[in-house]
């Protein structure tokens, strides 16, 4: 179901504004609203015509929220046929177009004129219809047909929880369609089943039962050396002595390097998108983050904006750098640089200019580069699965982004670190609030719950009559924020292709690393870190259609038309794998693999209305009750093909039929 709109009722540009609740932040220089008196906000520009564009599975029919189908054809009569129609997709957006019409009815068939001054009236410029203008027959077809449209909206609200918020409704739904898609995918093949095992156990925030295996003697080696006191952060460590340049040596980048000249050439390039940052880190000695970091501060005024002292910005850099893993492939400073560098070109996007204060755009960056600082190159869920000590430390809940968090205002603490020293108090308390709700929204187990809360606060501004999305309190703020670090932490399959293929060959390095230390300690293999059966470039195209696409479509959205460009390398990104996919999923050599499945899964969202039904010592997610749990029900054998007819050919059909679809994180766990 969509509701159409034209493009007089969605016109989208910013609305220049300053923050109003950070009163210390100042004024901004550069960054002053055109009009002073308007409010910071968002008028809803449209996106392109349909069947420009590849559009994401979210805009597939959903039988359980589908409405009348009557409003389509109602608000397309209304709408110019010159003008694009933006879809609408969230279910509270919905209710809400559907009660417009409602009201629009009721004003013609009752003949009450319509007040024009009214947040509900009509923003286009559309032709006045009064009863006398209809026949009786046209009269009472409106009629029913409102009627219709009401008791489809009291449906749906009689459903809502008071308890949920409205984002709720659409992540949801999104979790749902994407389970529908993942059961189809897993289905096809044995390599769809497993990317449709990680996507599910990845980004929909499921908790996995494991039995966890008794240690062996190197384990239990291990735990017998005397481990940090549970309150003691670990991975704390001093700068080598030397380290640091200071007084009047200061690089004109941050680092001491040879290739000054050739890393000012790719630094160039800086504030444009596909930045080549694999050549910064080799002409700056493998110090990419702290290079990127000094530089974007110094860009961007920040150091002097904030009385930031140079020497304890470099020693800062310098310090966080070294508690980034070297020997971790893909989650290394490499990553940390590449986002925070990708942060820093979105909060330069024409559509929010002069939106966010210097104190946002500064918890931004600074959390862009500490995002995955000591990342040990396994994911949550194998830390949880290993009784680790940071999984007990942190409840099972974002463990790696709490450490990461913790880590990186930790270092704060160390001699001449402190680069927030001269801000205030209440600015130290704000930014530190920002940075801690930024980070711990990379948690990709959050991805559907982010989307859902972006899409609907898009949709539900876009049907209000103003298409004004005011972004003048804090809830609102950080939701753009929060999810604009999210796609620069998911941002790998928009870059262009050379860089986009190495960072995949990192990912599936660190993957694969993880998939043997499980094999060695007797665990199951996490899915598509088996080196023996993952698909890679089947991975990837699945990896952009249920993860990336959807997201990156939605940001373009909320910034268009200024995300197009990047819009079109993902497709063309998403073109080259899919025309890359083996024509069959490999099988696993007979010795080495990890033994088989006994079964295949299918994929079915339980949402888990009524607590008081959990089973004995059955325990809910420690996120909530409520949240939608994954139910694996055994895959049922298919009806044997005829002779002939080799297995493998069928497979291939099926996939070109279908498509394909699964993923892994590039970006993220």
């Amino acid at each position: 179901m969509h509701f159409p709109f034209t493009e007089e009722d969605v016109g989208w540009h910013w609305l220049g504004g300053s923050l109003s609740f950070e009163v210390e932040n100042g004024p901004s220089p550069g960054r002053s609203p055109p009009d002073p008196q308007a409010s910071p906000g968002l008028v809803l520009l449209p996106g392109g015509p349909p069947g420009q564009r590849r559009e994401s599975f979210l805009y597939r029919s959903d039988s359980d929220y589908d409405a009348s189908p009557k409003s389509m054809s109602r608000n397309s009569s209304i709408a110019s046929e010159a003008h694009a129609e933006d879809l609408i997709v969230t279910p509270f957006a919905q209710v809400l177009a559907s009660l417009r019409s409602v009201r629009s009815n009721f004003s013609i068939l009752t003949n009450v004129p319509t007040p024009t001054a009214t947040k509900r009236s009509p923003v286009g410029s559309q032709p006045p219809l009064c009863k006398a203008m209809l026949s009786e027959e046209t009269s009472q077809q409106l009629a029913r047909e409102t009627l219709e449209e009401l008791d489809w909206c009291l449906d749906q609200l009689e459903t809502l929880q008071t308890h949920r918020a409205v984002s709720e409704m659409a992540s949801n739904k999104f979790k749902r369609m994407l389970n529908r898609e993942l059961t189809h995918l897993s289905e096809m093949s044995r390599s769809g089943n497993q990317v449709s095992e990680y996507i599910s156990s990845t980004f929909l925030d499921k908790q996995h039962e494991v039995e966890i295996p008794a240690p062996g003697p190197k384990e239990r080696e291990k735990k017998r050396r005397q481990p940090p006191p549970m309150g003691q952060i670990s991975g704390v460590k001093k700068l080598p002595p030397g380290s640091s340049p200071g007084g009047s040596s200061v690089p004109r980048f941050g680092v001491k390097t040879d290739r000054e000249d050739l890393l000012g050439k790719e630094l160039d390039s800086l504030n444009k998108w596909g930045l080549n940052i694999f050549r910064v880190s080799e002409y700056s000695n493998n110090r990419s983050l702290s290079c990127i970091m000094y530089t974007i501060f110094q860009e961007r005024e920040l150091v002097k904006t904030f009385k930031i002292p140079v020497e304890t910005l470099l020693t800062y850099t310098l310090t966080l750098e070294d508690h980034y893993h070297a020997d971790v492939a893909y989650h290394n400073s490499l990553h940390a640089a590449d986002v925070m560098q990708s942060t820093h070109v979105l909060l330069a996007t024409p559509a929010l200019d002069a939106v966010f204060t210097d104190l946002e755009i500064l918890a931004a960056l600074f959390a862009a580069a500490i995002h995955d600082v000591d990342h040990p190159g396994v994911s949550n869920q194998f830390l949880i699965n290993t009784n680790s000590e940071l999984a007990l430390m942190y409840n099972d809940e974002s463990v790696l982004e709490n450490h990461h968090l913790a880590v990186g205002f930790k270092l704060l603490q160390e001699e001449n670190c402190d680069i927030f020293q001269n801000l205030s108090k209440r600015q130290r308390q704000t930014l530190r609030k920002m940075v801690i709700d930024m980070v711990l929204a990379t948690d990709m187990s959050k991805h559907m719950s982010l989307l859902a809360d972006l899409k609907t606060m898009v949709e539900t501004k876009k049907v209000t009559s103003s298409g004004v999305l005011l972004l003048d309190n804090y809830t609102d703020r950080i939701q753009v924020l929060r999810n604009m670090v999210h796609c620069a932490d998911l941002s790998n399959p928009t870059k262009p292709l050379a860089l986009y293929r190495q960072w995949t060959e990192r990912i599936m390095e660190e993957f694969f690393r993880q998939g043997d230390r499980e094999r060695e300690r007797g665990m199951e293999i996490s899915p598509m870190c088996d080196k023996h059966t993952a698909s890679v470039e089947k991975s990837q195209v699945g990896f952009i259609d249920y993860i990336v696409h959807p997201l990156w479509e939605t940001w373009a959205d909320l910034v268009h038309p200024d995300a197009q460009e990047i819009l079109e390398t993902l497709e063309e990104n998403r073109d080259w794998y899919h025309s890359r996919v083996p024509p069959h999923s490999p099988s696993p050599p007979p010795a080495a693999a990890s033994p088989p499945p006994q079964h295949r899964f299918q994929f079915d969202l339980t949402l888990e209305e009524d607590e008081e039904g959990q089973e004995p010592g059955v325990y809910p997610p420690p996120s909530a009750c409520n949240t939608p749990r994954l139910v694996h029900q055994p895959y049922v054998t298919p009806p044997e093909q005829p002779p002939g007819r080799p297995p493998e050919e069928e497979e291939e059909e099926e996939e070109e039929q279908n498509g394909l679809g699964g993923g892994y994180a590039v970006g993220e766990w």
